[in-house]
């Protein structure tokens, strides 16, 4: 069970990330929308400066695209390994979780620090219909990927694995 949904946290984050990139017109525009910190009327004065340059708006999505697959890359690794040691000692299949639990701790990160936290909290996302909407997804998406986290992390017994 544990294989399967790290299996699952990999395709979610290459999924965005791959998203990401087919829409890559869309995702600017979210960037620049979030950055710019347009159309806030109810807090409308922030304790830093709103960014509205391309190349820092095309910097941030670079930045959240490469997280995106490097974490479903790392949490991939992460199920292969848990596959391989699926038969093996309780003592392997735990050090096999490494790449996993590595990869869904960058994801929480992504989710919750860039989007929820930083974006959330400083750039005010939730005073737009399309920022509210994507903290509204990242909360669920960081719980998703906190809950995987902290079941994997959960130590085995030979018992289970045999």
């Amino acid at each position: 069970m544990k294989t399967l949904l790290v299996a699952f946290a990999s395709l979610f984050c290459l999924l965005y990330g791959l998203q990401n990139l087919m829409n890559l017109d869309a995702a600017f525009s979210f960037v620049q929308l979030t950055l710019s910190m347009q159309g806030h009327t109810l807090y409308p004065a922030s304790i830093g400066p709103a960014f509205t340059s391309d190349v820092i708006i095309w910097l941030v999505l670079g930045i959240i695209i490469l997280l995106e697959l490097l974490a479903g890359f790392l949490i991939l690794r992460g199920a292969y390994d848990m596959f391989r040691e699926l038969k093996g000692s309780s003592e392997r299949f735990q050090q096999a979780k490494h790449f996993a639990a590595l990869g869904l701790s960058l994801a929480v990160l992504i989710w919750f620090g860039l989007f929820s936290a930083i974006g959330g909290a400083y750039f005010q996302m939730w005073q737009t219909q399309t920022g509210s909407t994507a903290l509204e997804g990242a909360f669920w998406y960081s719980m998703q990927l906190s809950a995987v986290l902290l079941i994997l992390l959960q130590k085995d017994s030979e018992d289970l694995i045999d």
